[in-house]
């Protein structure tokens, strides 16, 4: 990747901004499987350029997605200020899975492996967070099925994820019912 302490030239600038914008587009349209070809041409850049400013694409990745995922912790700051602890959940999981289905690659990104992007490993670990006080919240209360971890919500955050690229009108539909069947 390009180094900061020597600025890109204007038309290198240029390709790296249109790089990065087409990335962008294709990434939440499609997903990071994405061919980098695809990416080179909408940009209307050579695969070589390409290679150039972002090697792999997790280069593409850390700079794009930091940024995107940037929106869990407003989810989360807004489901940890709700007093009702089952409406905290059950609004926190509503509000990550229409976030998902918004974008597909960071529908990518959060159900698998996270890419070696230390700002999105960040980011993920800030989000199981919120999720671990939500979910302690709702089990201290007694509105949310004993023996529900945070282990079951990354499951759930993998199936939703499948759910939304295979099916992407039904995916509230699902959490409903899923999330009925959590109540304790």
């Amino acid at each position: 990747m390009v180094t900061a302490s020597r600025p890109l030239r204007a038309d290198a600038a240029r390709n790296r901004d249109k790089l990065l914008a087409a990335a962008a587009e294709l990434f939440a349209e499609r997903g990071l499987d994405v061919p980098l070809e695809h990416i080179a041409r909408k940009a209307e850049v050579s695969i070589g350029t390409l290679y150039k400013h972002f090697p792999t694409r997790d280069d593409f990745v850390a700079q794009i997605f930091p940024q995107r995922l940037a929106a869990l912790d407003v989810i989360g700051g807004k489901a940890l200020a709700e007093p009702d602890p089952w409406q905290a959940f059950a609004s926190y999981l509503d509000d990550i899975y229409a976030l998902q289905a918004e974008d597909r690659g960071l529908n990518d990104i959060l159900a698998r492996d996270l890419p070696n992007a230390p700002e999105v490993v960040s980011a993920c670990h800030r989000g199981v967070g919120h999720a671990g006080i939500l979910i302690d919240r709702a089990l201290a209360a007694g509105v949310l099925r004993a023996d529900y971890s945070i282990t079951d919500l990354a499951t759930l955050t993998r199936a939703m994820a499948q759910v939304i690229r295979d099916s992407p009108g039904e995916w509230r539909r699902f959490l409903s019912i899923y999330v009925e069947g959590l109540r304790a």
